[in-house]
């Protein structure tokens, strides 16, 4: 298993970052959000997704030309699903104190926001799994990640009704 000192202060640094930024265009910054992204980033995130990419590398190693490039990058488009998309806005809302939204809205906003997002995230995790060393994918992906929050911070606004 990996869950190093540097993924955790990368994932606490980069995954706050990027949810702070989308806090600041909302004009929702709070501490406590903040505070909760940098636990969630040097917890969850710095130990799920390092691993995630580990197992995509052993279950992807046989493989070749167009299957091994497309696998790579369709698991890793797997990982980041709705499901994971509305479990990131869950927190933002748990952090923000806002317990009223916590409902199944949030996967409806997630699941619009992954479909929507699927051509960027298919080019960055293409990217990502196939010509970034595993080494450094957990900091590509992070920096991703990171844009990636503002937009899943912004798709509740973008995909509300």
């Amino acid at each position: 298993m990996i869950y190093t000192k540097n993924n955790i202060l990368k994932g606490a640094v980069i995954y706050a970052t990027g949810d702070t930024i989308a806090a600041l265009i909302l004009g929702e910054f709070n501490t406590m959000r903040l505070l909760g992204m940098v636990f969630i980033g040097a917890s969850f995130y710095a130990f799920e997704i390092p691993n995630y990419f580990k197992w995509i590398e052993t279950k992807t190693q046989n493989l070749k030309g167009t299957t091994y490039l497309l696998s790579k990058t369709g698991l890793a488009i797997a990982y980041f699903n709705p499901l994971w998309i509305a479990r990131h806005l869950f927190f933002i809302k748990l952090f923000s104190g806002q317990f009223d939204v916590l409902n199944g809205h949030l996967f409806y906003i997630a699941l619009l926001s992954f479909l929507v997002n699927i051509p960027i995230s298919f080019v960055a995790n293409f990217i990502i799994q196939t010509k970034t060393p595993l080494k450094w994918r957990f900091l590509a992906s992070a920096l991703f990640s990171a844009l990636m929050a503002i937009y899943y911070a912004l798709s509740e606004t973008l995909f509300s009704l």
